[in-house]
């Protein structure tokens, strides 16, 4: 019937509306109803492609790797910093799905831990419980492949604050010894100021973890190691799912899946990790990047401790 309108109000002035009306078999009435919504109907289509802009110039700065949540999170805070209302959620995914603008899914996960079958009496401290009431309670972390050259790889390990999800720590290497474990976790101690005494990190129990080296710096750290079950990657979901994200969000933006090389993989890396800790928006962390969501613990944190203090100095 939208097609007949349109046709009707497009032949008008060589034919008089009525008349067309009576050939193609629709009311008058119907089409005075339908023309005078036109004036809201372009504006409608106006907002839509300005929104679609806006959608995508968020998608862009995300390499396109943010979908419905992520791009309503950023429009949101990005909408509420010019004093602008916010946006349906509902309207973005609709606008979205017109014009087919999507994030990318994670693809089928390749395992590559190496298990101790010596491995034995270290307690799972975490129980699936990913999350943390405040930083440096529980850590976690993987070691993944990240494929360069035409048939070699480099290795990443990883240490994450479950509180904002925050990457501390990491390490690079050709290798996949011990020393790839324990630089990661030196990295997140420095990255804490040197005094971590009390963490948990819980990992999977690949013999890297379950290595002497590691066991003896997390014991002269303070840190208390923690462990999921053999052969369930379950247990260390949280550490599971950095990994997706981080290949889904650099190496399958490439044609080959592959860096050129070591160089470029550590630079992409790199560049990676600064967008991811800065200026991505986590789920856990209330749709903030993880170094706003701790910033904003310890805001309300300080905040807390200095009116316990003036009721103290009262009382």
């Amino acid at each position: 019937m939208t097609c007949r309108y349109r046709f009707i109000s497009e032949h008008a002035k060589p034919y008089t509306v009525k008349r067309l009306c009576r050939v193609l078999g629709v009311h008058r009435s119907g089409y005075t109803r339908w023309a005078a919504g036109a004036q809201a109907r372009a504006a409608k289509a106006a907002a839509d492609a300005e929104l679609a802009e806006e959608i995508r110039q968020v998608h862009a700065d995300s390499r396109g790797t943010y979908g419905v949540r992520r791009i309503d999170a950023e429009i949101t805070a990005r909408r509420e910093a010019a004093g602008c209302g916010p946006v349906n959620r509902k309207r973005i995914e609709r606008v979205m799905r017109e014009r087919r603008i999507q994030g990318r899914r994670r693809r089928r996960r390749v395992a590559t831990t190496v298990q101790d079958p010596a491995a034995a009496g270290l307690p799972d401290l975490v129980g699936r419980e990913f999350t943390a009431v405040g930083p440096d309670e529980k850590w976690c972390g993987d070691i993944t492949y990240v494929p360069v050259g035409t048939s070699g790889f480099v290795y990443f390990a990883t240490v994450i604050d479950l509180f904002s999800g925050r990457l501390l720590g990491w390490s690079i290497a050709t290798h996949m010894r011990a020393e790839l474990v324990r630089d990661a976790l030196a990295a997140a101690v420095a990255a804490r100021g040197g005094d971590v005494s009390g963490v948990i990190f819980h990992s999977d129990r690949g013999s890297q973890y379950t290595s002497f080296l590691v066991a003896e710096y997390c014991r002269d750290q303070g840190i208390r190691r923690s462990m999921g079950r053999r052969g369930v990657c379950w247990d260390n979901a949280a550490a599971e799912s950095f990994f997706s994200n981080f290949k889904l969000e650099t190496l399958y933006e490439l044609e080959t899946r592959r860096f050129d090389d070591e160089g470029h993989a550590r630079r992409e890396i790199f560049r990676w990790i600064a967008w991811y800790n800065h200026r991505r928006r986590h789920s856990r962390a209330d749709y903030l990047s993880p170094a706003d969501y701790e910033s904003r613990y310890r805001q309300q944190f300080d905040h807390a401790n200095h009116s316990a203090t003036l009721i103290t100095i009262a009382a």
